[in-house]
């Protein structure tokens, strides 16, 4: 790839680490690297570091300009990306680094996601960790591994070393807003045997692609279609014309990314594909009218084979009736914060394989209770269809604190710098602060990060000003504890 195509950018220090970060592969579970790149900056620096099995990276930096005696303050954030890319992008994202660019106002990889999601709070405590001129008292740095698939990094981290009990995290997405509260959440996976056999007859695919997707979290109440639920109505649409036998079905990447697209392979027991494309322009019809989708694309396509290991038409049909029947998006409304999501889940990758059907959802509700309810609900879907659930990445919620210096003291500096007021906020996208301060009782924490858009997919953006402004803002907090 092109180096150094941030070179010029302000902060300079902040976007020479982020490029230096996109130019290595980390994506969840492929943290190797970039957890060593991070040991390396520590010695080169001669910082105390710590490395633990599962990739995370604990600093340990001294206090600067006269500030070594004060309270020491935790900066976090996560190594790993989403590795999502358009289907023509030549980018193998397990080996090889990013193609960024950006257009003097903003960050992005051409044809892949950029990973700001967290690369960016990488690159801020790396900044701060370099310069021993930035006033700042002594900083725990916590790097973890794999949130984006259930925070496992946070969930086995050891901070018992840490003596600090004040937290900012730097996993957020838009500037001025101060998150102080997240859903808790959990990733589950319903798994059905299936029986196939060998079946004659012309094979089709269909196809439900060109959707928007999207973060599970911070957008499963927008009006995005799922493709995976679109393709099970497509599916059951045409099932009651003609009975069929699915030979292939995969849709969706990552269970907490609304799925952007989904294809099955089928023989349709007597039916063309004139019929089925007229079943697929009604759909599509709808799906345009009903979701922000204008450029939803369902149809069929005969694909040039006769026959295949195919699901049998009792299995074909018991398969598209789960599709149907699994819960997807908002479950229930905060009543005591307006427009807050309160339960959700999302549908987030369909995989048929050889004996079986894999759905795996993103689990999300800031009420244990009734993140308990939607998992029973799963369980006792997954038993009327003969299936099983198993489960990872189970995360609590992090609750609001009533009484927070940090958080007074960051609305403070936000108020001194800019005149007027941030906005605080609970959110629904889960964040690992949940965790850490099961780890830490008693854990103030408040998270920040600059303006980002459309994280999870190939158009993410990073806004070169509000990066700026982010640095200069948590500069002006450091100082300030």
């Amino acid at each position: 790839m092109c180096a150094k195509k941030l070179s010029g950018l302000q902060p300079a220090s902040v976007f020479s680490y982020f490029e230096e970060i996109c130019a290595i592969p980390h994506g969840s579970r492929n943290t190797k690297a970039i957890s060593d790149y991070l040991v390396s900056f520590a010695k080169e620096k001669g910082i105390c570091c710590e490395q633990d099995e599962l990739n995370n990276v604990l600093m340990y930096v001294p206090g600067t300009c006269g500030m070594e005696s004060h309270s020491p303050v935790i900066l976090q954030g996560h190594i790993d990306m989403v590795c999502e890319k358009d289907a023509d992008c030549p980018i193998n994202m397990d080996t090889e680094g990013l193609d960024v660019d950006h257009d003097d106002a903003w960050i992005f990889a051409h044809g892949t996601t950029l990973g700001g999601d967290n690369g960016i709070a990488v690159a801020y405590m790396l900044a701060i960790a370099a310069d021993p001129t930035i006033p700042h008292p002594p900083l725990e740095l916590i790097f973890t591994v794999d949130e984006e698939i259930g925070m496992e990094g946070a969930a086995g981290v050891d901070l018992s070393r840490f003596k600090s009990r004040t937290m900012v995290n730097l996993d957020s997405e838009s500037e001025g807003i101060f998150t102080v509260s997240c859903a808790g959440g959990i990733r589950s996976m319903i798994s059905m045997p299936v029986e196939r056999r060998v079946v004659y007859g012309p094979c089709v695919k269909l196809t439900v692609d060109g959707l928007r997707g999207g973060h599970s979290g911070v957008e499963i109440h927008k009006p995005l279609a799922n493709a995976n639920k679109v393709m099970g109505d497509f599916l059951g649409r045409v099932q009651q014309i003609m009975p069929l036998c699915i030979t292939k079905l995969t849709g969706g990447a990552k269970d907490n990314a609304i799925p952007r697209s989904c294809e099955v392979t089928m023989i349709p027991l007597g039916i063309n594909v004139e019929r089925i494309n007229g079943i697929a322009n009604q759909l599509q019809e709808e799906i345009r009218a009903q979701f922000d989708e204008p450029f939803a694309v369902v149809r069929g396509d005969n694909v040039d084979a006769l026959g295949g290991n195919a699901l049998t038409t009792e299995c074909t049909a018991k398969v598209i009736a789960l599709l149907n029947a699994a819960p997807n998006g908002v479950q229930s409304m905060s009543e005591d914060i307006e427009g807050l999501v309160q339960t959700s889940l999302n549908l987030g990758v369909v995989s048929l394989e050889e004996a079986e059907l894999n759905l795996t959802f993103a689990l999300r509700s800031s009420v244990n209770q009734e993140k308990a309810d939607l998992r029973n609900r799963l369980y006792a879907l997954a038993a009327f269809y003969g299936a099983q659930v198993s489960e990872m990445g189970d995360y609590p919620a992090w609750e609001y604190k009533k009484d927070s210096v940090l958080r007074e003291t960051m609305v403070a500096a936000y108020r001194r710098l800019y005149g007027k007021d941030a906005e605080v906020i609970a959110i629904h996208a889960g964040l690992e602060c949940g965790l850490l301060s099961e780890k830490l009782p008693g854990l103030d924490c408040v998270s920040i990060g600059p303006d980002m858009q459309d994280i999870h997919t190939s158009r993410e953006r990073l806004s070169i000003a509000s990066t700026k402004r982010t640095w200069e803002f948590l500069l002006e907090v450091l100082k300030a504890l």
